[in-house]
């Protein structure tokens, strides 16, 4: 199970990576491991402002549909339109490929509260 060091990490499994100003968002090789294989994807508009802890999104597997919930507050300024067309990307490259969007934060403060990959490896590890 993969867990990217420089990466932040929600307790809904999805994960944020800085970048500047603006912060990638996807979900974790752990929570596609768990919902199997992808076939549907759905996110907002870029321009769509985000909440914390609020669905941005959801996941369709053959198991089931699972909501996306933000890591941050903030205004999507880029999504993965790949996904689309090649939802199984969550599947083969969480990580790198299958990035979902990408966030200007209105409240850099909420990156503190998120979880280093320490803490994410435990998270997962009691799961």
């Amino acid at each position: 199970m993969s867990v990217p060091k420089d990466f932040k990490y929600s307790e809904e499994h999805e994960w944020v990576k800085q970048e500047g100003e603006s912060v990638r968002i996807g979900i974790t090789d752990f929570a596609q491991d768990e919902l199997g294989d992808i076939v549907f994807v759905e996110l907002p508009e870029v321009g769509d402002e985000v909440k914390a802890d609020e669905p941005f999104g959801s996941v369709e597997s053959v198991k089931t549909v699972s909501e996306l919930y933000a890591p941050v507050s903030g205004k999507v300024v880029e999504i993965n339109e790949e996904l689309e067309d090649s939802p199984e990307l969550v599947n083969e490259s969480p990580y790198e490929k299958a990035w979902m969007i990408v966030v200007e934060p209105s409240d850099s403060g909420e990156l503190d509260k998120l979880m280093d990959a320490e803490a994410y490896e435990q998270l997962i590890d009691e799961d």
